[in-house]
C-alpha cells in the first residue's frame, strides 16, 4: 500500500510542478499582456519615450538591487560571467529602447503582434550557438503560432501601417530572443534575482545617458492615473514578470518558455480591446486557437520533469 502511494506520489509530483510552473507562465503572460496597453497610456498622456524608458528602469533597478541585497547580501558575479552580464544588459537596453518607440510611433496591438515572432528567434538563435536543439514538433509548434500572429496581425488592420514603428518591434522582438538565450546560462552559477539586479543596473547606463538631455524638458504634470499607471508598468511588467520569466527559463527552458508567452499576443488584444477601443474579429480568435494548439503541442511533446535548461551548453 505504500508502495502503491509512493508510486502514485512519484507519477503526480512532475505533474504537479508542470501546473505550477504553467500557473507562473500565465501570470507572466497577463502582465506582459497589459503593459503594452499601460505604456501606451502613458505615451498617450504626454510621457516622453526616453524619460519614461529611464525612470521605468530606474525605478525597476532599485526594487531588484533593494530586494537583493535583503535576500543575498551581495551582488557579486563570477568573472568569467562579466562579459555575459554586459551583453545581456545590453541586449535588455536595446530592447526596452525599441519597446518604448515601437510603442510612440505604432499601436499598442502592433507592437504585441510583432512579439509572435519570439520563438522562431530563440529557436535561431539557440540552434545556431549550440545551447539547445529545438525538435520537429518546436518548429511546427512555431509555426502554428506564428500563423496565428499573422491571422491577427491581418484583422487589425494597422499591420501594414507604421513601418518604422514595425521594424522598431520587430527589434524588440529579437533583442528579448538574444536576451532569453544569453541569460539561461547564468542561472547556473546566480539566482535569478542577482543576475536581474545587475542586468537591469547595466542597461540603465547607456539610457540614463541618451536620455539625459530629454529629463529637463519632460513636463512632469501628470495626473494620479497617470502616476499610477507607471508605478504598475514598473511592479508588475519590469519587476515580477522578469524574476518569473527567468524562473521558467530554469524549469523549463528558453525555448518552449517563449513558445508559451505568445499567449500573451491574444491577451494584448482582449485587453486592448477593452482599454483602447481596438475591434476583434474572428481572425483574431482563430489566431489565438492556433497560438494556444502551438502551446499544447509543445507541451505533450516534451516530458514535463524534464527542464531543457540543463541539458544546455555554454556558449
Amino acid at each position: 500500500m505504500r508502495k502503491d502511494d509512493a508510486g502514485s506520489a512519484l507519477t503526480q509530483a512532475p505533474w504537479r510542478a508542470g501546473i505550477e510552473t504553467d500557473a507562473v507562465l500565465l501570470m507572466i503572460v497577463l502582465l506582459n499582456a497589459s503593459n503594452f496597453t499601460a505604456t501606451k497610456y502613458l505615451f498617450v498622456r504626454g510621457w516622453s519615450p526616453l524619460p519614461a524608458g529611464m525612470f521605468r528602469y530606474l525605478g525597476a533597478t532599485s526594487l531588484f538591487v533593494a530586494l537583493t541585497y535583503w535576500r543575498e547580501r551581495s551582488f557579486r558575479i563570477a568573472r568569467v560571467d562579466l562579459p555575459r552580464l554586459c551583453a545581456a544588459g545590453f541586449l535588455v537596453f536595446l530592447n526596452q529602447l525599441s519597446f518604448v518607440y515601437g510603442l510612440k510611433l505604432t499601436q499598442a496591438s502592433t507592437v504585441a503582434l510583432i512579439l509572435g515572432t519570439i520563438p522562431i528567434f530563440v529557436g535561431a538563435i539557440s540552434l545556431a550557438a549550440g545551447l539547445e536543439r529545438p525538435s520537429r514538433p518546436f518548429w511546427v509548434a512555431a509555426a502554428l503560432a506564428s500563423i496565428g500572429v499573422g491571422l491577427i496581425a491581418s484583422s487589425s488592420g494597422h499591420f501594414g501601417t507604421g513601418l518604422a514603428g514595425t521594424l522598431i518591434a520587430l527589434v524588440n522582438a529579437l533583442t528579448w530572443a538574444g536576451y532569453t538565450v544569453i541569460a539561461a546560462p547564468l542561472l547556473r552559477r546566480h539566482s535569478p534575482l542577482r543576475v536581474n539586479a545587475m542586468v537591469y543596473a547595466t542597461a540603465l547606463v547607456p539610457f540614463s545617458v541618451l536620455s539625459f538631455s530629454e529629463l529637463h524638458a519632460e513636463k512632469y504634470g501628470f495626473r494620479w492615473t497617470v502616476w499610477l499607471t507607471f508605478a504598475y508598468t514598473i511592479i508588475g511588467p519590469l519587476f515580477l514578470t522578469n524574476v518569473l520569466w527567468l524562473v521558467a527559463i530554469i524549469r523549463v527552458g528558453a525555448t518552449r518558455a517563449a513558445l508559451f508567452a505568445n499567449l500573451q499576443l491574444f491577451f494584448a488584444v482582449l485587453i486592448a480591446l477593452a482599454l483602447l477601443d481596438e475591434r476583434l474579429h474572428y481572425r483574431d480568435l482563430l489566431g489565438g486557437v492556433l497560438i494556444l494548439l502551438g502551446i499544447v503541442l509543445d507541451r505533450l511533446a516534451r516530458p514535463i520533469g524534464t527542464p531543457e535548461v540543463s541539458g544546455t551548453q555554454e556558449a
